[in-house]
């Protein structure tokens, strides 16, 4: 509301302005030709300077504070290890799912071909009585088994 009282302040006081320059000195010295091409300049520059006033982006700063968990180092629960009866590769392979890797990456990072990795994956899947990659990784951090 403050802006809008100033901007009609503001124009009221230029049609003050223009009408006072316009009976001194334009209409009696100059043509009319002259007083509209001054007119639409004065115009054209307030136009520019307000549209790119309120245009302009406005800057947003967004502070979060993420609490960052005070627990020692991870340990690995290898009573549930054995309990979930998972072989060392299976383990493995659910650390590199964790980690958001392919199964073409896996097969990659441990040598292995990509139908291999995908046996072990349904095997390791079978074992923790999960059916996909995320849910075993959210089963493997309930149980320890990964940080």
């Amino acid at each position: 509301m403050r802006q809008v009282v100033l901007w009609a302040v503001v124009g009221g006081i230029l049609i003050t302005l223009l009408r006072v320059i316009e009976y001194k000195h334009f209409v009696n010295e100059y043509p009319a030709e002259i007083y509209g091409v001054l007119v639409a300049l004065i115009f054209t520059a307030l136009g520019i300077y307000l549209g790119l006033r309120w245009t302009r982006p406005k800057e947003v700063v967004v502070v979060k504070e993420v609490p960052v968990p005070t627990a020692g180092p991870f340990v690995l629960d290898e009573a549930k290890l054995r309990e979930v009866g998972l072989t060392q590769r299976e383990f493995e392979i659910l650390g590199l799912i964790a980690k958001g890797m392919s199964n073409r990456e896996i097969g990659e990072a441990l040598f292995v071909s990509e139908n291999t990795v995908k046996t072990h994956s349904s095997r390791l899947f079978e074992k923790m009585q999960v059916n996909r990659r995320v849910q075993a990784v959210q089963r493997g951090r309930e149980l320890g088994l990964i940080p």
